[in-house]
């Protein structure tokens, strides 16, 4: 069987065929044929292929070779650039915010540093990855940091839920509290968390705190101004900060310092109008009378009669600028640039002045204001004591409201709403203030006789404290308007620019009225000092609610001293007194005497009466009408 094969194509298949064929492939060599001759095995590639190919393969050598040359010889700005946003870091070297001071030099907000701390929240709740030690260590180096968390949500004053919130957060960077004290940051780095990194920064310190906190205002946790002064010269205070570029390590360390800095401009530092000494007793004197009085609010502002500065403003109720965590509405409220109301009789004066101005009346002049009451229209108003005949001095040392109606009525309703007007009333002050208002002075189109009466005594108007403060500058300047300053003007410099608003004559005449109406016989006896002579007029005015004007009062007092040559003016609003006294003569004036017999003494000021003066209050003290 091993012979037999099996025919097939000709060729005979088996063992003897394939020896055969063997036999003849060897044959064939021999001859010189090659094995590719064979028809099925033999394929040829036409030559412009390999060519292109050739071709395309030297093509892509050359353009890397060109991108090469181009990278290298024309981009390299472009990937310095690139390789340094790897590694160089801009550092910001913050500016200093300038400082405030009082007229004196005494700092009332400075800038103390401060860190930042702040963490990378996988590298302080994830098991590290450094492969160098073995996952037994790092196991036990999460562990032991994870048991520092409590230690360091009591140094951040964070609940530990709090903290652990934060930590878990979705971001490669979080902060954990600002503006920490240097002594806690330090024992925080002492805790070595891994993940837990600080920087520098600044906060704001208030020396005086609640004392001035309705002046100085105060910064937010970017260091810009929120509030008073640190608000409104902003610009000023804030400078510009620096920038230094470093190169820093896969860790964030600092490894070399890049030799580029711009360092930072600090601010400018601030010098107030305001002295601290004043400001101190006024604060006290408030604080006291609210206590006195169960008042809702008080606030009081004193100026300087020959500069128009600010030397005292404060307002309760008030806050520390320094712990501002429960701040209420009513605790940032300046009240004394803030809050209008309605002046009551310390407007008087200048309703009496206007007369004299239009030579309508003269300071002897006698008005009947019997029997007390004075009917206009539908309307009556009245006195709280009828007097009979007044001359116009008395009708502002009484503070009678039928005799003052009497004066205005006879005044044209645009000319008194021009002097109004024009005495800054109705008008935003001018002192780059913030939130100061601007009170309301209705058209005089409007006015009914009714209207035009209770304004002269100060009711259908409304003025805020140191709009009245100012515009009582005319009597102790002999008739002259002076602008407000909070910032300390230079001695010698620019004269002020002050506005003409009526003569020196008749403001010499209204201050004499104002005199008697501080002393024995006018409604404010309780507003004499010992040693000095003072002039001013009280307020007493019904507060108006839904259903017209209730029984809540805003009580107050204006007034300047010593009158001769007057140097400072006060004026003082007591809001809501709810313990029995509501006049202005009881519940202010005493505040404003108070005032004055402490800043006579720190400014200095000679007492120009006998020290003999002595204080008479009558028994029953007369009161202006409200």
């Amino acid at each position: 069987m091993s012979e037999l094969g099996l025919q097939h194509g000709g060729v005979k298949v088996g063992a003897k065929a394939g020896a055969t064929g063997t036999k003849r492939g060897s044959g064939a060599n021999k001859r010189g044929v090659s094995f590719s001759a064979n028809p099925v095995l033999n394929l040829s590639l036409p030559r412009w292929r390999s060519r292109l190919l050739l071709v395309l393969i030297a093509l892509a050598f050359l353009a890397l070779i060109a991108r090469a040359v181009y990278l290298q010889g024309f981009s390299t700005d472009f990937l310095q650039r690139q390789g340094e946003s790897r590694y160089a870091r801009t550092l910001e070297l913050p500016a200093t915010r300038g400082k405030i001071l009082d007229r004196n030099g005494v700092v009332l907000a400075s800038s103390v540093p401060a860190k930042a701390i702040w963490a990378i929240p996988d590298d302080v709740m994830e098991i590290s990855k450094n492969e160098k030690i073995s996952l037994a260590q790092r196991e036990q180096e999460w562990r032991e940091r994870l048991a520092k968390l409590p230690q360091l949500a009591s140094l951040l004053n964070l609940p530990l839920t709090e903290l652990k919130r934060k930590l878990q957060a979705d971001r490669s960077f979080v902060y954990l509290r600002r503006q920490v004290d240097l002594d806690v940051a330090e024992k925080i780095a002492a805790l070595k968390i891994a993940g837990i990194h600080e920087r520098d920064e600044y906060k704001r310190y208030y020396p005086e705190g609640e004392t001035l906190a309705h002046v100085v205002g105060f910064t937010n946790i970017e260091d810009l101004g929120q509030e008073g002064v640190e608000l409104s010269m902003q610009q000023a205070l804030v400078g510009v900060n620096g920038s230094r570029r470093v190169i820093k390590d896969r860790l964030g360390r600092v490894i070399e310092d890049m030799g580029s800095t711009q360092p930072p401009r600090d601010g400018r530092d601030l010098t107030l109008s305001i002295d601290t000494r004043i400001q101190y007793v006024v604060y006290s004197q408030l604080k006291q009378a609210m206590q006195q009085h169960r008042a809702k609010a008080a606030a009081a502002v004193v100026l300087d009669v020959q500069t128009g500065e600010v030397l005292a403003l404060a307002n309760f109720p008030t806050y520390n600028p320094n712990q501002r965590s429960h701040l209420s509405g009513a605790e940032l409220r300046n009240r004394v640039l803030t809050d209008a109301f309605e002046p009551g009789s310390t407007l008087k004066p200048f309703t009496v002045a206007l007369g004299l101005e239009q030579r309508l009346i003269t300071p002897q002049k006698q008005i009947q204001t019997a029997p007390g009451k004075l009917t206009i229209g539908t309307a009556t108003i009245g006195d709280a004591h009828p007097h009979g005949w007044l001359t116009v001095e008395e009708i502002v040392q009484k503070s009678s409201n039928v005799g003052t109606a009497k004066i205005a009525l006879q005044i044209e309703r645009e000319v008194m709403w021009s002097f109004l007007t024009e005495l800054g009333f109705g008008q935003a002050p001018r002192v780059g203030f913030p939130g100061a208002t601007a009170g309301r002075v209705r058209p005089w189109k409007s006015w009914r006789p009714i209207e035009q009466a209770t304004m002269s005594y100060g009711h259908g108007i409304s003025v805020s404290l140191i709009q009245l403060a100012r515009a009582y500058s005319i009597f102790a300047r002999d008739g002259d308007l002076v602008p407000l300053s909070f910032q300390k003007l230079n001695a010698g410099g620019q004269p002020l620019v002050t506005q003409r608003v009526v003569s020196a004559k008749t403001a010499q005449s209204v201050r004499k009225m104002l005199e008697m109406a501080a002393g024995p016989g006018g409604t404010a006896p309780k507003a004499q000092v010992i040693g000095y002579s003072v002039a001013g007029k009280t307020g007493t005015a019904h507060k108006l609610g839904k259903q017209g004007y209730e029984n809540r009062y805003v009580s107050s007092f204006a007034g300047f001293a010593p009158v001769g040559q007057p140097r400072i003016i006060i004026a003082v609003m007591v809001d809501e007194p709810s313990a029995g006294k509501h006049y202005g003569g009881e519940v202010a004036a005493p505040i404003y005497s108070a005032i004055v017999e402490n800043a006579m003494r720190i400014l200095q000021i000679q007492p120009d009466i006998p020290h003999k003066t002595e204080i008479v209050v009558p028994a029953e003290v007369l009161e202006e009408g409200v």
